[in-house]
């Protein structure tokens, strides 16, 4: 017999609700002021973009997710066997595979450019 009240259901129910609102507001205004405080920065002449070496984060996202891909594959083998659930871990895997080739072939297209 369920011993909850159906007014302490509804509020039960309304958290997660309310938890999602007030972090899409959070974010919509984290947004907003990023996007003011770059738009005055510009205005000043000091706004510097951010630089991101794509070798070092390619090879950083390979790294982690061919580890957490194989980890999952590994424990979804052995829980549920050759199974849709395998997906959870190989989806992962497969692209940090992909970012390790990727990051491969722009170092040696990258080395070859500086060569010439």
């Amino acid at each position: 017999m369920d011993a909850t009240s159906p007014a302490a259901q509804v509020i039960i129910s309304l958290i997660p609700i309310v938890g999602i609102g007030i972090g899409g507001v959070v974010v919509f205004f984290y947004l907003l002021w990023r996007h003011r405080q770059i738009s005055l920065l510009i205005k000043a002449g000091e706004f510097k973009p951010a630089r991101i070496d794509l070798n070092v984060t390619s090879m950083l996202l390979g790294i982690l997710l061919t580890g957490i891909g194989f980890v999952l594959s590994i424990l979804f083998i052995l829980i549920d066997g050759l199974s849709y659930a395998l997906l959870g871990g190989l989806i992962p895997l497969v692209m940090g595979i992909g970012f390790l080739v990727f990051y491969k072939v722009f170092s040696s297209l990258k080395n070859k450019d500086e060569r010439q």
